[in-house]
């Protein structure tokens, strides 16, 4: 991404690897159900097979939504930026933002991670969101101060 003469980079990353471990274990979970039905039904080889290859399939999408997602903050905005063969890109002007919120559920507190959620002035963007992102309450404590060296509202 180009960044203007006068824009700095105050935060960059990517969805956490410790928020995936639920992606992670829902499709070991999965992949362990379907081979013990193909047991079951007297197909052995096929559901150790079938269950090898969900586990596989789990992994590689996981690593893929993790690396092919990239968070930015700078002094001037905020950008999203989603996927491999088609992206989608989000962007959000920083005196554009009025609200930052984030989320974590128990487990998401046990792995430090959550979801930052952003409400933007002006738009039907309801889904302007940093998913599964580590250390949620210091993306908005860089917003906040982005914000306020941006001559917005002061930092809490």
């Amino acid at each position: 991404m180009d960044l203007r003469p006068d824009e700095q980079v105050l935060y960059e990353g990517r969805p956490a690897w410790r928020a995936l471990l639920s992606f992670y274990v829902s499709g070991v979970v999965f992949a362990a159900v379907v081979a013990a039905l193909c047991v079951i039904a007297g197909a052995t080889g096929a559901g150790s097979g079938l269950g090898v290859g969900i586990v596989v399939i789990t992994l590689v999408v996981g690593y893929l939504r993790r690396l092919f997602t990239k968070y930015l903050i700078t002094n001037q905005r905020l950008r999203i930026s989603r996927g491999f063969i088609a992206r989608k890109v989000q962007e959000a002007r920083l005196e554009r933002v009025q609200n930052v919120n984030y989320g974590q559920g128990m487990i998401d507190r046990l792995f430090n991670v959550g979801t930052v959620d952003f409400d933007t002035a002006g738009t039907d963007d309801a889904e302007f969101k940093f998913i599964w992102v580590a250390h949620p309450e210091g993306v908005v404590r860089a917003v906040d101060d982005a914000i306020a060296q941006a001559g917005g509202q002061p930092a809490r």
